[in-house]
């Protein structure tokens, strides 16, 4: 849907007194492809000769939200030269919110301002304009995510627009190794069709938060690997899909890569630290049977595995999400170019304590704020207000889209 934005003057702590025109508007991609492109490279993660993660969209910049029904990109013109100096996106999507409710949900991710025109107000109008458009699609919440550690991102939101710090999922990582992962003795992994898979999905997750209500899109995106389940060899004859009945123990996830997305990079790496790395993993493609724990090549552009709908149930389940989550890698591995199994689990969820993952490369818990769009109807009590639930649920789906 189109949106009409006026243009905002701000008046610029830079220059006392002088009024910079500032324009915030929908994004057009024929004209601001490049430029949008030229903006988001400027804002490279890392600094002061750390090493940085620099992430490389592939196609148009919108693509990151262009798998939502509803979605927008607003950027920000500057000055008289109308340079781009900011963006943003949005989506909506119908998500739960616990006990099969379900919400119309906005999501906020992608903000960016070039550092040379940061602190001028310019994100905080960005911020406001995207809500705008939100509300005016019939959002009833709003949440961004973003690192724990991004302290700007995080005043920004639960300062200026009064988001409330709502979960802390955590991110695991678990590098490509050269080597595959052996899969457990007596263990069967089957590929679902995506109909089954939906079905499934929905009866496990119905008391979840943020499960989406258009689940058959994402199980049939083109970005989606499959779905894949791990149960006991000696279950596999017993069990008929056809029944609804699920197995008494079983693991379950599906596989969704970045590769048509992004490509990832480190860059800024010492040399030292390097050839290490690259020492590793020559010497673990020479040696596979050592399974030596090597350093995936994120030198040069990878792309990511992301894990979502992760479940496991019975007394094997432990063991049978270990060798689903090795079926993965060892998917990865074989696709040339994947550097890392991600995934992001609740705090509570059970699944989080099996979940083989490289603390040494990469492990962080995101921050989701949120804020409710008030429209009168919650209750005293504040029982009809997602933000006040308690407690919460231990299940939280994390929509692979969002990333």
């Amino acid at each position: 849907m189109s949106l009409k934005i006026a243009a905002v003057n701000l008046r610029m702590a830079a220059a006392p007194g002088n009024e910079k025109l500032v324009v915030v508007r929908e994004y057009d991609e024929e004209k601001d492809k490049a430029d949008v492109e030229e903006m988001e490279r400027r804002c490279e993660i890392g600094q002061g000769g750390k090493p940085s993660l620099v992430a490389d969209l592939l196609g148009d910049p919108i693509c990151r939200v262009r798998h939502f029904p509803t979605h927008i990109m607003l950027v920000a013109e500057y000055g008289d030269e109308r340079e781009i100096v900011g963006v943003i996106r949005g989506c909506i999507k119908t998500v739960t919110r616990g006990h099969s409710v379900y919400v119309k949900l906005a999501y906020i991710l992608g903000l960016r301002v070039a550092p040379s025109h940061r602190r001028l107000g310019i994100g905080k109008k960005l911020v406001q304009k995207l809500e705008e458009w939100c509300k005016q699609n019939g959002a009833e919440y709003v949440y961004m995510a973003t690192d724990c550690t991004n302290e700007a991102s995080i005043n920004l939101f639960t300062r200026k627009f009064e988001y409330t710090k709502f979960r802390t999922p955590t991110m695991l990582v678990q590098p490509v190794h050269a080597h595959s992962k052996p899969l457990g003795s007596g263990i069967a992994i089957v590929r679902l069709d995506p109909k089954l898979a939906e079905a499934v999905y929905r009866r496990l997750f119905a008391n979840s938060e943020f499960f989406p209500e258009d689940i058959d899109k994402i199980l049939y995106n083109r970005l989606n690997l499959g779905t894949f389940m791990a149960l006991p060899k000696k279950s596999l004859p017993k069990w008929d899909p056809k029944t609804g009945i699920l197995p008494l123990s079983f693991a379950i996830t599906s596989v969704w890569s970045t590769k048509q997305l992004f490509r990832l990079q480190v860059k800024g790496m010492s040399t030292l630290k390097y050839a290490c790395c690259m020492a590793s993993r020559v010497v673990d493609g020479w040696m596979p049977r050592l399974m030596l724990p090597s350093f995936p090549d994120v030198f040069r552009k990878f792309w990511v595995y992301f894990l979502y709908g992760l479940h496991m149930e019975g007394k094997n389940g432990p063991r049978l999400m270990k060798s689903l989550c090795a079926f993965a890698h060892n998917m990865g591995r074989d696709d040339d170019g994947c550097g890392v199994v991600v995934t992001e689990v609740g705090q509570r969820d059970p699944v989080r304590e099996v979940i083989p993952h490289w603390t040494k490369f990469y492990m962080s818990e995101d921050l989701w704020c949120m804020k409710k769009f008030h429209d009168g109807s919650d209750d005293l009590c504040g029982s009809s207000d997602w933000l006040k639930s308690r407690p919460p649920p231990p299940l939280i789906f994390v929509d692979p889209r969002d990333i």
